[in-house]
């Protein structure tokens, strides 16, 4: 519980700085006049996502809904999590692509999908499948796809703030330093990106650790975890404009990366999260390894 308080201190924290830096930057705009009128805009597009989320990433990964005919393991431990939570039933869709990956999305409990690819139904056994539903299914019951449409919404109101910035010049009857306009209307859209992809990656750690919590068995997801740092490696999405908006949603990040792009991850790196998960088993006095 500590360190999950401490995740929920940092996400309210990096929050914190996101609206200093939307209120820093509605200052200098017409000495704040429009700020409103961008949040509102922000807002607005940010809701339509978030309620239409679930099908925005279905519709992205190609997936089709699967009866528990067609795959009764996965239906067998979506339920059994479901229960032990006491959760509702989300949908179950399978997408048809080999790269190993899985997601949850959906505004609520009651109106939440689960999706699995085909790749990671095969690379993985039903103990690690069981840790990764875990993961997926806390993000829909720690509220997660709320929490990125808000952190979405206040650096899409940074973007289009800084870019109004830019082409008015700030409010220039006020005297204010052109060159330090410039470097807030560039350093601004950069800064609220960062801070947007460090509360991502806050709440895959709570995911991990709530999952675990879940299934009881952190080294599932530890394995599950491994195999998929080397299966998204082999085979990694294409990084085309709709995959790109919803790999945040995603257990592991769909896309090869390395160097620079860790920076801009929106997943915190495998081997930390590997790391903090076998600490979490040693705690608890497990003694199975992968």
């Amino acid at each position: 519980m500590g360190r999950r308080h401490v995740n929920g201190l940092k996400t309210a924290g990096l929050f914190g700085v996101l609206w200093v830096v939307v209120l820093l930057l509605g200052g200098l705009v017409g000495d704040g006049r429009w700020i409103w009128l961008f949040a509102g805009i922000g807002l607005l597009g940010t809701a339509y996502g978030y309620w239409n989320s679930d099908r925005i990433a279905i519709r992205a990964m190609r997936a089709r809904p699967v009866s528990e005919l067609e795959q009764p393991g996965m239906y067998r431990i979506v339920r059994e999590l479901s229960v032990a939570a006491r959760q509702p039933m989300p949908r179950l869709y399978v997408s048809p692509t080999m790269a190993p990956n899985a997601f949850a999305t959906g505004r609520n409990p009651k109106n939440a999908a689960v999706c699995c690819t085909e790749g990671i139904l095969r690379l993985l056994d039903e103990r690690e499948l069981r840790g990764v539903l875990g993961h997926e299914l806390m993000h829909v019951y720690n509220r997660d796809i709320l929490t990125s449409s808000v952190a979405a919404a206040l650096a899409g109101i940074i973007t289009s703030v800084a870019q109004l910035l830019m082409f008015f010049g700030g409010d220039r009857d006020r005297g204010g330093n052109p060159i330090a306009v410039l470097a807030m209307a560039l350093l601004a859209p950069f800064a609220a990106m960062l801070i947007q992809l460090a509360i991502s990656r806050t709440r895959e750690y709570d995911a991990d650790e709530d999952g675990a919590r879940l299934t009881g068995d952190p080294l599932a997801l530890a394995s599950a975890l491994a195999k998929l740092k080397r299966g998204t490696q082999r085979a990694p999405l294409p990084a085309n404009r709709d995959l790109v908006d919803v790999s945040h949603l995603m257990i592991a990040n769909p896309f090869r990366g390395g160097g620079m792009a860790t920076m801009f991850a929106t997943h915190p790196p495998m081997a930390d999260r590997i790391r903090r998960l076998t600490a979490m088993a040693d705690e608890q006095g497990g003694i199975t390894r992968f």
